[in-house]
Order: C-alpha cells, then structure tokens, then sequence
C-alpha cells in the first residue's frame, strides 16, 4: 500500500476544522495503513491553531503536522509549503474545508489515479458559482494549455508530478496552470455533491483569490498582451486621422496660424509613443512566457523496447 499524505490549507477556519479534520482523519484510516496530515496554517487569527493542537487522530501511527506561516502568504505559496514538506507517494490537496462530498470520493480519485492518471481533480457535478465560470471561461479561451481548467473540490498528485512541478517552476503565482501544462497525464473525476457547498470565505481570503485570479489572467493567458495590442493600434489610427484632418484644414480652411503644424507635431509625437509602447508590450510578453508559460520541453513518459 503506498503511503499518503494530505495537506489542508487553512484560513481562519475554525468554524468548521474540527468536523473537517474528523472526516479526513477517518477516511485515511479507512483506505490507507500509511498516511499523513499536513495543516497549513497561514496566519489564523481565530481558533484555527488551538483545534488543530487538541485534535487526536484515530491511528497513533498517524502524523499531525502543523505547518504555521510566519504571516498571511495566501493559497499558492502556503500550498507549495505544504506539498513541499509532504512526503507521500501520492499527496492529496484540499485548497478549502468545505465538505460536499463522501468519503468515497476520496478513495476513487485515488484509485483512477492509479490506473495512469498523475493529476486526478475532484469536481461536483453541478452547476458552478457565476464568478468561477466566467473566470475560466475567459482564462481557457486566452490560455494555451494542454488541459482546460475548472472549479475542483479537491486534487490528489502523484509523487512523480510533484517532481515535475518543482523542476518546471520554484514558485508558481497559479499551480492549477502548472499542473495543466505539465505534459503529465491529469482527468477530473466528477462527483454528485451531497449538500449544497454554502460555505463561506474566511476573512481575507475573497480579496486574495481576486488578486490570484487577476495575475493568472495576466500572467498565464494571451489577454493582457491582445488588450494592450488592439488599444495601441487603435491610438495609432486615431492618431493617423487626426494628421490627416489637420492636412485637410490646412488645405480648404483657414486655420489659426500654427494651429496645423502643432497639430502635426503631436500627432507624430503620439504615433511615435504608441509604437514604442507596442514594442514594450512586445517584449514584456516575450519575458512573461519565458518565465511562465515556457518549458525547456515536458514529456508523458520514456519507453524502452527490447527483442
């Protein structure tokens, strides 16, 4: 049997740890002889840390390990923390502590795992948060990765993609993107939610998975680069058209003296700007892909065949 480690992350979720850490600690010891729970605290001000230190786990062999950042470092890096320190075959993340699934699932992204797969996502299958769905819509449209993206519950990695990852970046703003262009092979393994997911953010976590997913459209996607593009070449013309229009009262009209070569004079000076601009746009693009979107090359696997 291989040995599992799960790693939360939490936020000022005492609310609802104590029946979280519960279910997780007697699902591992239903489904696994070896396993570990990694707590990620990242910075609570609540009770988070004082439930997590009483907590008893059912099996003495198990290790309750606390991670505490030394202050509030968001989901990605406290995350990466977590992984990081994990030491399991395969590793299971739980981004939040809400529960809207049985404990089957858990065992069932393990097993398809099993059968190939070295990143399985656990997703309800029911309709998502309006916020989410436009978010990926947007980002899977702009992105150019080798799987699309979506709201999961829940992911389990294989050790062997947990490797990947760290030889592909040191620190990632977005793993999910990472995860999705690593050239390994990942599936999402839908569920039917048992209650509606209700739960809400802990405090300060909706501002930092705004801030998240702004980066990762700026960071990960083409649309930042095409919007600055097309308003650069947009000012260009508009700044085309107002030489001509200077031109042309220059030639059947009596403008103010000078009027017509100020006029001219700046919309040179606006054409020159614009397109320097859309040179630096250029090359901020080219250095956002080469430290975030660019690989030196990822493959699947390595196959060696004997007669």
């Amino acid at each position: 049997m291989q040995f599992v480690s799960a790693v939360i992350y939490l936020r000022n979720n005492a609310s609802t740890l104590k029946t979280f850490l519960t279910f997780i600690d007697q699902t591992m010891c239903r489904f696994f002889s070896k396993y570990e729970i990694i707590c990620v605290n990242d910075a609570s001000v609540d009770e988070t840390l004082e439930i997590i230190k009483n907590f008893k786990c059912q099996s003495d062999e198990t290790t309750l390990t606390v991670l505490n950042m030394s202050y509030f470092q968001g989901l990605e890096l406290s995350m990466t923390a977590g992984v990081d320190l994990a030491i399991g075959d395969f590793v299971y993340e739980f981004d939040t502590v809400s529960l809207d699934y049985d404990e089957c699932v858990i065992q069932e992204i393990y097993q398809h795992a099993l059968t190939g797969f070295d990143i399985v996502n656990a997703a309800a299958d029911s309709k998502p948060k309006l916020t989410s769905y436009l978010f990926y819509s947007v980002f899977n449209k702009f992105a150019n990765l080798q799987y699309t993206l979506g709201s999961e519950s829940f992911r389990i990695l294989s050790r062997r993609a947990i490797n990947r990852i760290r030889g592909l970046s040191e620190s990632s703003p977005y793993r999910k993107a990472l995860y999705a262009n690593c050239g390994l092979k990942m599936d999402t393994h839908k569920y039917q939610p048992t209650t509606p997911n209700s739960a809400p953010a802990s405090t300060g976590t909706v501002k930092a998975r705004t801030q998240l997913a702004t980066d990762a459209l700026i960071l990960f996607t083409d649309i930042g680069y095409k919007f600055a593009s097309t308003m650069t070449v947009i000012m260009m013309l508009i700044t085309v058209l107002v030489a001509l229009y200077a031109v042309v009262v220059y030639i059947f009209q009596n403008p103010v003296e000078g009027w017509t070569p100020t006029i001219l004079f700046l919309s040179f000076a606006f054409f020159g700007l614009f397109a320097i601009l859309a040179v630096v746009i250029k090359y901020l693009s080219i250095i956002v892909n080469l430290l975030y979107k660019k690989q030196k090359y990822v493959y699947e696997s390595i196959q060696k065949y004997s007669r």
